[in-house]
């Protein structure tokens, strides 16, 4: 009887970490691997974790960490009375998993475009990422994806959700890799990742994660106005900041790109052109981001996560960040429609995420402020 009652989640368990950005069946030689891979390390990270109140009890808990663990039982509180945000075990335990990253991620576009390449599973759909426990195997398919011509990028992620199909194990816990943070971008993490809990469109990135970062804008606002010291307020004001006018030099380069791209038909007997164009604005946001980091005032520990994502930049990389901003205005709008009640809100995002994938595209294009475009 009980390995009856542990065989359905045991099996949705082996499907939702080999998708949740941990997975990749689309090369059934190595499916197997991969599959083994997702489970062993998603599962090291569930018996790495104990309940928030144990290590905040333990007498060798620096106190550093046990203070920002209490302010986590504190935002975790927060999320579920003032945000809505499910009240279930994840987030309430704390793994330190001597690494600087809970996965890594791959990305991957063509050279004339930028589209990503995707992975297809059952239950999350199509997603434009492959995620691996160890930097290692990330970069082993990176060059696979880069041999066929593809351009590639492999990244440390901080923090991953498996939708809360895994509370029956604990849940998600919190982790060394972003416990540390400051405290705005502590807070908007967490919410970021409950937020996938909430809602989750299969096959859609884009939806997915403009709305967890629309949730999690309007939630690091609301608990930095309520519940936060002044000081935590100044630096994430500072680095919010940084952050707008980055996404904005990008934004616009996505859009010089795109332009650049369209015109690959039309220059198909001439990938020189092509080419030089894109060097051109490649080399133009890399010089306007040196303009742009002239004016930040901010630490070379602030400066580090943005230089290096310039200076590996490419079709990749700035297709996956579209999938965190793309549909973020029109989230809020509708937040703004919904009388700014996290219930209703919920509720509207639901109702867009059981419409088809091109309708669902077409209402958030007409809530979203400003000229309509495209994604």
């Amino acid at each position: 009887m009980f390995r009856h009652l542990l065989s359905r989640p045991l099996q949705r368990a082996l499907v939702l970490l080999a998708c949740l950005g941990l997975a990749g069946c689309a090369h059934p030689s190595d499916a197997l691997a991969y599959y083994w891979q997702s489970v062993r390390g998603h599962l090291q990270i569930m018996q790495a974790a104990a309940p928030l109140d144990d290590w905040i009890a333990q007498d060798n808990t620096p106190a550093a960490l046990r203070a920002r663990l209490q302010l986590a039982q504190r935002a975790r509180a927060f999320a579920v009375t003032e945000l809505g945000l499910p009240d279930n075990d994840s987030y309430r335990r704390y793994a330190d998993l001597q690494r600087p990253y809970a996965v890594w991620n791959v990305v991957a576009a063509p050279p004339f475009a930028l589209q990503l390449h995707t992975w297809c599973f059952p239950v999350t759909g199509c997603i434009g990422y492959r995620g691996y426990f160890t930097e290692a195997d990330a970069q082993a398919e990176a060059a696979r994806l880069a041999a066929q011509g593809l351009e590639v990028e492999v990244y440390g992620v901080p923090a991953y959700s498996t939708l809360g199909y895994m509370n029956w194990m604990g849940g998600d816990p919190l982790l060394n890799t972003f416990i540390g943070w400051p405290e705005g971008e502590f807070v908007r993490l967490l919410f970021h990742e409950l937020a996938h809990q909430v809602v989750y469109a299969p096959g859609d990135t884009l939806f997915n994660e403009s709305f967890a970062t629309a949730v999690d804008r309007l939630g690091s606002a609301q608990w930095l106005a309520t519940q936060a010291s002044e000081p935590a307020r100044q630096a994430f004001a500072a680095s919010e900041e940084r952050r707008r006018s980055f996404r904005a030099l990008t934004r616009a380069t996505r859009a010089r790109l795109s332009k650049i791209y369209e015109q690959k038909e039309a220059l198909a007997h001439n990938h020189q052109a092509l080419a030089a164009m894109k060097i051109e604005a490649m080399n133009a946001f890399r010089k306007d981001y040196a303009a742009l980091r002239s004016t930040w005032q901010a630490t070379p520990a602030q400066l580090a996560g943005y230089d290096r994502w310039v200076a590996k930049a490419n079709n990749a990389s700035f297709a996956a960040q579209a999938a965190y901003d793309e549909w973020v205005p029109a989230f809020e709008a509708l937040f703004d429609q919904s009388g700014r009640r996290w219930q209703p809100f919920y509720d509207e995002v639901r109702k867009l995420a059981a419409l088809p994938r091109q309708e669902r595209a077409d209402r958030l294009r007409a809530l979203r402020p400003g000229p309509a475009s495209a994604p």
